[in-house]
């Protein structure tokens, strides 16, 4: 598929007649220093089949996936089998155990899961005790002809299903709680007759192992992090699934439910075209259907990086482009099509250390490796 960029869209569907349609489709002129780039150098990829991708976090895990598609097996147990890996280790807060709480101290997790094939999905939200929600968001999908449970109902079924019931929450994830709590509330800090009051991080952090921590807890404290893995993946004959699992927003409200466990939004995908997924701020993807926009995109003919693109100018437009409040959050989106042409596309030039280049990772069965996201605005967000 020849990449094109979004002004040649138009340029393009203007000389065939069909120009106002695609002004409706696309939405409003690209405004002065809004970076579009098409492909990169990087991102540049020939079709491969298979082909495995996935948010930067999955990098050390897509070998797993990619082992199941060269030896037959099925789409969804490869993607499910790289975000396990990210779900059991106690050292990723972004998902599963260890994954940060909200802002009573207790882990929520949320997952979906589509299997393009059998064009069915399952999801589950605010589900807590469970390390792998996207296990659980499959046996939804498999073994109900429900599509989304939710809470408590959640963790009943995964029981019921022999999942069994843990404390997600580590001592650093624990720790970083109570170091959020005493930044932000002052009942949570030592009172003012205290001769340490001033040292609230050191007093929380009370041993040589906990204060190698320090820097991890006081970024995750000052920058509450969004936490989420999606991954795809396309095998031999062009059958696709997808998945998306995370913790969600760090400190959030309880019960809140970001984009990961909506189909449309945090995921999708249509076996005859290709698969889209989401990291970062949910409340701003599932506004604009970021993951059905990006399918439905590459249906019309738009690269997977440049239908990632067009998602995230949908997301300026809800702010009329104004970077002051753009540049509060990030967002990711990735997506591949049917025949192993990959992408990714991020608000933000930056990643969320505000240092690295915004990237993605990718598995062309050679090997593993980061590549660097398209993006809409040069630098990065407050939050970084």
């Amino acid at each position: 598929m020849k990449d094109i960029t979004r002004r040649k869209f138009f340029l393009g569907t203007f000389l065939a007649g069909i120009a106002a349609s695609a002004r409706g489709a696309l939405g409003a002129a690209i405004p002065e220093g809004m970076r579009l780039p098409g492909i990169s150098p990087q991102a540049a990829a020939k079709s491969a089949r298979p082909l495995i991708i996935s948010s930067a976090n999955g990098v050390n895990a897509l070998g797993r996936g990619m082992d199941i598609l060269k030896s037959g097996g099925d789409t969804l147990d490869a993607v499910l089998a790289v975000v396990n890996v990210v779900e059991d280790d106690p050292n990723d807060d972004s998902v599963g155990y260890g994954g940060l709480p909200n802002e009573d101290g207790d882990v929520e997790l949320d997952a979906s899961v589509m299997h393009g094939p059998t064009r069915r999905a399952g999801s589950v939200a605010s589900i807590r005790q469970i390390k792998n929600p996207s296990k659980v968001a499959r046996a939804v999908m498999e073994r109900t002809n429900h599509l989304m449970l939710v809470g408590p109902g959640a963790l009943r079924f995964a029981q019921a299903e022999g999942f069994e019931a843990m404390i997600l929450l580590t001592d650093r994830s624990r720790l970083a709680w109570l170091a959020w709590k005493a930044q932000t509330t002052k009942n949570w800090a030592p009172g003012l007759d205290s001769p340490e009051w001033k040292e609230k991080l050191s007093m929380i952090l009370d041993t040589p192992e906990r204060l190698a921590w320090a820097s991890h807890i006081r970024d995750v404290v000052l920058r509450p992090p969004t936490g989420t893995i999606n991954c795809l993946a396309v095998n031999q004959k062009g059958d696709i699934s997808g998945t998306t699992t995370t913790s969600g927003l760090a400190w959030k409200i309880a019960g809140r439910v970001g984009d990961s466990p909506i189909i449309g939004a945090g995921l999708y995908l249509d076996n005859d075209i290709g698969a889209a997924g989401s990291t970062g701020k949910g409340e701003e993807n599932i506004k604009i259907a970021g993951g059905h926009t990006i399918v439905e995109m590459m249906r019309k003919g738009l690269s997977p990086t440049d239908a990632c693109l067009e998602a995230l100018h949908r997301v300026a437009r809800n702010y009329n482009n104004d970077k002051r409040k753009l540049d509060k959050f990030h967002i990711f989106f990735y997506a591949l099509n049917k025949d192993g042409v990959h992408g990714s596309a991020a608000l933000w030039e930056k990643s969320y250390d505000g240092k690295t280049r915004s990237r993605y990772a990718v598995h062309d069965g050679s090997s593993a490796r980061e590549l660097e996201c398209a993006y809409l605005y040069e630098g990065g967000s407050i939050e970084d």
